[in-house]
């Protein structure tokens, strides 16, 4: 049987502690663990899990995310998502990030393992007000590698947006072997990674100029340079896309520009969710 499950989950400032706090409802098998706040009460740190552990044909999940002014939370989860074999039918996972002016949110999920023959699709839509800063990202694997389970059928849809500023959306099917394979497509690689830094007003010039020059640093000194690049397409967007052949070094990667954005854009230190070190 199908499962259905939504999440809601609000993160709202409570002004005589300065303190930020994460309320939630759901319905069906998603669930937020116990805040936790390593960086102390301003930015509150929760784990999203999904018990069954992964999606097969006919599952949906929503997860509606809100934060109110003045409030910082950071979302991650304690391990892969799964998209399994499909016999027809989609499996679906939609998020939403609504926040409002002088809200900052980081998205920090792990990566999204499309197995072969899964029929997936995966959405991602920012809403930010004018003055709400978030720091996400998004990785897929495709297959497993290196447990000998290739990509080998099936499709997945993956669907990012900020409404009327940001838009990527493309269907990756396993039958399309020049896009598996041509160098103009994935060039053999597989795993996809995006790293984005999304304003609800137009970045100050110097902020994504300082921005652009700390990713390009530590992408010019990894050992994927030569399949990962940092750009602005919008005054209110900055992106790192990577291309790899396995999630290990794209994520390590990712990790390091985060880092350097939480510390040149908000100046703070990066301070890792405990369960990314288990």
């Amino acid at each position: 049987m199908p499962w259905h499950a939504r999440l809601d989950l609000n993160y709202q400032r409570d002004e005589p502690r300065a303190r930020s706090i994460a309320r939630f409802s759901h319905d069906g098998p998603l669930r937020i663990l116990q805040s936790l706040y390593p960086e102390g009460d301003a930015v509150c740190h929760n784990v999203l899990i999904h018990p069954p552990g992964g999606l097969v044909g006919g599952d949906t999940l929503q997860i509606d995310v809100r934060a109110a002014r003045g409030s910082h939370g950071l979302i991650t989860t304690p391990g892969a998502s799964r998209f399994y074999r499909s016999e027809g039918e989609r499996a679906v996972q939609r998020t939403r990030l609504v926040l409002e002016g002088g809200t900052r949110l980081e998205w920090l999920p792990l990566e999204a393992i499309c197995y072969s023959a899964c029929r997936a699709e995966n959405h991602l839509r920012i809403e930010p007000a004018p003055g709400a800063e978030l720091i996400g990202w998004d990785v897929v694997a495709l297959g497993l590698p290196n447990a000998s389970q290739p990509f080998e059928h099936g499709s997945l849809l993956q669907h990012i947006e900020v409404p009327g500023v940001w838009l990527e959306r493309g269907r990756i099917d396993a039958a399309d072997t020049r896009l598996m394979n041509s160098p103009l497509g994935l060039a053999g690689q597989r795993c996809l990674a995006s790293l984005f830094f999304v304003a609800g007003s137009p970045i100050d010039r110097g902020r994504r100029e300082a921005a652009l020059e700390a990713a390009r640093g530590i992408v010019g000194a990894s050992g994927l340079r030569a399949s990962a690049g940092v750009t602005s397409p919008h005054a209110e967007i900055i992106v790192l896309r990577v291309l790899a052949p396995v999630v290990e070094p794209a994520m390590q990667l990712l990790r390091q520009v985060w880092s350097a954005w939480r510390a040149t854009l908000w100046q703070m230190e990066a301070k890792a969710p405990r369960i990314w070190a288990m």
